[in-house]
């Protein structure tokens, strides 16, 4: 089974050009040969080499190669227990980083720990979409992003892994990420720590020593900075204004706007547009 695809104009940022399952014969083999795109085989059953950069891996069942664009390749089943491996080519401005990710690169282009499993059923529901007429695209590129995160999830990036800084980096962003996109819903510290997978104490302690504040502090100043925004609309009541940085209750809103700016919102709005106003005379 393969279906090449069309590159996409639309998926810039990741997109398949092809995808396939095979039992390979005896010593079926590729190469040496280059490619335009990056391809990942994942092995289900069997063994066989692959050689790239001048080395040689022989690899079984549960690994996975990625041939990188541009680089010379040659792979080959084994003569006795050939390979059953599924594959999906791909690419996009995106692919490389994601790709690091997963912990790979030119100079390890494999993955040791994957379920094979998951990817065959990942490749299998790519051909099985074939009946859609409309939005099969997009179900395509969903398909590539989940097998793409069942690689990151099985061989995160070693650096991420063995550095206690930058795990903490990578934490604080996640919390950075989660209040940029959620601030306006009615979102709890238990909430956020839940989403990045850490203890509660634990999450405020490390966010503190990175950004100098307490994660409920961030929380409170990012959403009084987006309603200091807000003001500038002048069809949006203060009620409006409250609801729409995730304070269900005005005068809550207004209690912790003035001490943090030291105005209630009324005022601070009309110091807005007295400002405004001395501006454009």
């Amino acid at each position: 089974m393969i279906e090449y695809l069309a590159g996409s104009t639309s998926l810039r940022d990741l997109h398949i050009n092809q995808y396939g399952i095979e039992q390979c014969a005896p010593l079926h083999h590729h190469g040496p040969a280059v490619r335009d795109h990056y391809l990942i085989h994942f092995i289900l059953e069997g063994c066989g080499r692959f050689e790239a950069d001048g080395r040689t891996y022989l690899l079984g069942k549960g690994e996975a190669f990625l041939i990188y664009p541009g680089t010379v390749t040659y792979y080959e089943a084994d003569q006795q227990s050939p390979w059953h491996y599924c594959w999906v080519g791909f690419q996009g401005v995106q692919a490389g980083h994601f790709l690091h990710q997963a912990g790979l690169s030119v100079n390890s282009p494999i993955l040791s720990r994957i379920d094979p499993s998951v990817a065959h059923r990942y490749i299998a529901q790519m051909h099985d979409s074939k009946g859609l007429a409309y939005g099969r695209e997009l179900l395509l590129n969903s398909l590539l992003y989940a097998l793409f995160a069942h690689m990151i999830e099985s061989n995160p990036h070693q650096e991420l892994k063995d550095s206690r800084t930058d795990r903490r980096d990578f934490y604080v962003q996640k919390v950075l990420d989660f209040v940029g996109i959620n601030y306006a819903n009615q979102i709890s510290i238990a909430q956020i720590a839940a989403f990045v997978g850490l203890d509660r104490s634990y999450l405020c302690s490390i966010f503190k020593e990175r950004t100098h504040s307490s994660l409920q502090q961030y929380l409170i100043q990012y959403r009084i900075g987006k309603a200091c925004e807000l003001m500038n609309n002048r069809l949006l009541s203060i009620g409006d204004i409250a609801r729409s940085v995730g304070y269900e209750d005005p005068l809550l809103f207004s209690k912790i706007f003035k001490k943090a700016k030291g105005l209630s919102p009324k005022h601070y709005r009309q110091a807005q547009i007295s400002k405004e106003e001395e501006h454009n005379n």
